[in-house]
């Protein structure tokens, strides 16, 4: 009995050193060594979609792993972007978000709604994109120039109607920023998206919106719509002849920017290969002529530059939410 007790105790023991043994060695595990997906918070087609897929052929080539893209669409990118924030941070799930990612927390405490995430729930990777979107009007409205647009305004306050995307969205809040800085007041017409928002200043039943420039190039060349500023610190290089709000007198400086974005309490050792792989990934020219053909910049920004920058744009957007207020 003593000699099968003496063997049963030996056999835990070894048992026990190759539990911990295998535990050690997955614990060691070289980051990355499997697949690693990449969450879409909208359906595809959209700007987060087309660059998370545009950057994915890149990213895979440094990281020398797959990149799966996992569109979880709902709740206007709410959905996606708490299924990340709650993931678990090993690095192998990441998300690429718009500038959303900063409003909805605050569309939530607005309306005194317990925020389905906060900004603090991700640590950030990398700016990829930062567009700034252009004001267009009708091209058969009587506004030529801004200050036409601004002297109209202040005339008859509230009569002159612009589209947006939705309530809070990428669309409505620099609206927002552009009417405080003019000191004007327009009226609202939210719409479903960007396609809607374009079809009701082209149907008439708005007068302009704050667009990304992709989205209406082709009316603009197509004489249907007439671009009246960019939001942007510097001019569009295809709209050369169009200036900016700051150049207007405007303080506004506004972006539909993408980033990537992992959960808070990502390794350090992983933190810092993504950051790596990912610089090395948004500098290749098969992911920078990628973007061209969507009309879509690349704006790489990185580390603490990245978090300074996030900090201010999430900060100046709190701010327009809370002037605006709730939209029942």
């Amino acid at each position: 009995m003593r000699f099968i007790r003496t063997g049963i105790l030996g056999l835990a023991v070894v048992l026990s050193t190759l539990v911990w043994v295998a535990g050690s060695a997955l614990a060691q595990e070289p980051y990355p060594s499997r697949p690693v997906q990449v969450v879409v918070p909208f359906p595809p087609g959209g700007i987060a979609d087309v660059v998370a897929r545009a950057f994915a052929p890149s990213l895979e080539r440094h990281l020398k792993q797959p990149i799966v893209i996992v569109n979880k669409s709902g709740a206007a990118g709410g959905v996606g972007m708490q299924f990340a924030a709650t993931s678990k941070p090993d690095g192998y799930t990441l998300l690429v978000a718009l500038v959303s990612i900063s409003s909805i927390p605050e569309v939530d405490k607005l309306f005194g709604r317990t925020p389905k995430y906060t900004r603090e729930d991700f640590v950030g990777i990398a700016r990829i994109s930062a567009d700034p979107p252009i004001l267009v009007v009708q091209a058969e409205s009587p506004w030529k120039t801004m200050k036409d647009l601004v002297e109209d305004a202040k005339k008859r306050p509230g009569e002159i109607v612009y589209s947006s995307s939705g309530p809070y969205g990428a669309s409505h809040v620099p609206m927002e920023l552009f009417m405080q800085a003019a000191e004007i007041k327009l009226r609202h017409l939210p719409t479903t998206g960007g396609g809607p928002a374009t079809t009701a200043v082209l149907g008439a039943h708005a007068q302009m919106w704050a667009s990304p420039p992709a989205l209406a190039y082709g009316h603009i060349r197509a004489g249907k719509m007439r671009v009246l500023a960019s939001f942007g610190a510097q001019r569009l290089a295809a709209l050369t002849e169009v200036p900016t709000l700051r150049e207007l007198g405007y303080n506004v400086e506004y972006y539909l920017w993408a980033g990537l974005f992992a959960p808070k309490g990502v390794p350090a050792s992983a933190l810092k290969i993504l950051r790596d792989v990912v610089r090395q990934a948004a500098q290749e020219s098969e992911f920078k002529t990628a973007m061209e053909k969507v009309q879509t910049p690349v704006a790489y920004m990185e580390g603490d530059e990245f978090k300074r920058w996030w900090d201010q744009d999430a900060a100046m957007i709190a701010e327009a939410i809370r002037r605006i207020g709730k939209i029942e």
